[in-house]
């Protein structure tokens, strides 16, 4: 949420920021709301201290035998009295709506983001990898076919199962996927985080917080009601990324300085409403609606959140270093920030399966694996997450930071297709092997059932 007052006293300079991310907002409202209800602020004290002074007058007047002047004095005092709910009915009635309409408001870009309308214009500030490329088969199959032939992705029991978007990973690629957890939940260890497991469920009041509500109802799974039904801050939702347990974790709590900064990751599944037209984009484990993530949230001193986004994308680059995977770092634009982010960096793994137009010259297509975002104290505001620089000191508004330490699903898509063989198995990175039994390569298993027999897999 963006502070008032900086709205207030800077509100060109907000307009203009806003409109460079191509945010549809109504400022002009906003401010109209908050001058009318500060002015109602304004007149209840008014009112309130007259109200006051009318009151400790009646007691003297009676003892004076005033006894009409009391009595004057009394009607005075109830009349104010009415005034004051009248005003303070009003200004509630203001507070709420100007508090809905500035949770409609996104985060404001820093001022080293690309000026840019969309992903087109996010700036590609370097490739990381690909002077070292291991030989590639001349033909290299999509991991959606692989997956099919190595029996080790069933997308067709998933969607029986659960439906579109949801799938099984079998034997190795079960095991692979598990690898790649721990393997990322040891490497950030080492990184001096430290470890949580929240709860998958997550409360509408925690939504908001993270700025997922009111903005993204429809990404997200409502548990026990329609999204399209109103909803109260006790509900929940399935989580959609583990930033929103983790971050609200200390919601209307107060740090202290010697706590920052304050690094935990978390590892959860995760659940959206991915959206999106049908075809090879969207084919396989890509685009899914639930996915393995270990989630990176820091809470940092203001001063230090810029230097800490530096640190915290090198942090998450670690995972493709040691995977070996080539990859490259956009830094966003304007345009493609998401609603709660002041500055974000894309990492993007190579996956050389499918050749696609935005893809590298070395063919095949870029899969984002994570978002590397400083949110300031957007959602510090929305949450109550404060700190105490010293002990004596007024608590303040510390920031907020979070980045995916990756996206399981399509780290798996890129060692399937970079790491393949001509023979069609895949070589198992070897940071990967320990988690593995020692397996150094994925060489699938056989179709079970009637169906592999009609198919002729099976005598």
């Amino acid at each position: 949420m963006l502070d008032r007052t900086t709205l207030r006293d800077r509100a060109d300079e907000v307009r203009e920021a806003l409109a460079a991310r191509g945010a549809d907002a109504d400022l002009d409202t906003v401010l109209e709301l908050d001058e009318e209800w500060r002015e109602l602020k304004a007149r209840g004290d008014e009112l309130r201290h007259e109200r006051n002074q009318v009151s400790s007058r009646i007691g003297e007047l009676k003892q004076d035998g005033k006894d009409e002047e009391a009595e004057e004095a009394i009607e005075r005092s109830q009349s104010l009295k009415a005034e004051i709910e009248e005003i303070e009915d009003r200004a509630d009635e203001l507070a709420e709506k100007l508090d809905a309409a500035m949770l409609e408001l996104p985060q404001v870009p820093h001022e080293s983001v690309p000026v840019g309308e969309d992903e087109d214009d996010n700036v590609e500030t370097r490739r990381e990898g690909f002077d070292d490329l291991r030989e590639l088969p001349e033909e290299i199959t999509p991991h959606y076919d692989l997956g099919e032939d190595l029996e080790i992705i069933d997308e067709a029991r998933g969607a029986k199962t659960t439906g579109s978007g949801f799938y099984f990973l079998k034997g190795e690629g079960a095991q692979l996927e598990h690898a790649l957890i721990q393997f990322m939940l040891d490497l950030h260890r080492e990184q001096e985080y430290h470890d949580v497991f929240p709860p998958v469920p997550v409360k509408s009041e925690s939504m908001r917080g993270t700025g997922q509500l009111p903005k993204f109802a429809d990404d997200a799974y409502r548990v026990g009601g329609s999204n399209e039904e109103a909803y109260d801050d006790d509900d929940l939702w399935l989580c959609p990324t583990a930033e929103v347990p983790v971050t609200n974790m200390y919601a209307d709590e107060i740090l202290l300085a010697d706590d920052l900064p304050l690094k935990h990751q978390a590892y959860t599944p995760n659940f959206r409403r991915e959206a999106g037209e049908h075809g090879v984009a969207t084919r396989g484990i890509v685009r899914v609606h639930q996915f393995n993530k270990v989630e990176l949230v820091n809470f940092v001193e203001p001063e230090e959140s810029y230097d800490r986004l530096e640190e915290l994308l090198d942090e998450a680059e670690e995972v493709l270093r040691q995977l070996g995977l080539p990859y490259r770092i956009l830094d966003l634009c304007t345009g493609d920030l998401t609603f709660a982010s002041a500055k974000t960096y894309d990492i993007e793994v190579w996956a050389p399966g499918d050749d696609m137009e935005d893809g590298p010259d070395a063919g095949g297509r870029w899969l984002e694996v994570s978002s590397a975002s400083n949110f300031e104290e957007f959602q510090a505001r929305r949450a109550g997450l404060r700190y105490r620089p010293e002990r004596h000191e007024s608590a303040e508004y510390l920031h907020t930071l979070n980045a995916s330490g990756t996206a399981v699903p399509r780290v798996m898509v890129a060692i399937l297709e970079y790491y393949q063989n001509e023979d069609g198995t895949v070589t198992v990175p070897e940071p990967l092997r320990p988690y593995m039994g020692g397996k150094e390569r994925i060489e699938g298993h056989e179709p079970v059932g009637e169906s592999a027999l009609g198919a002729g897999d099976r005598e």
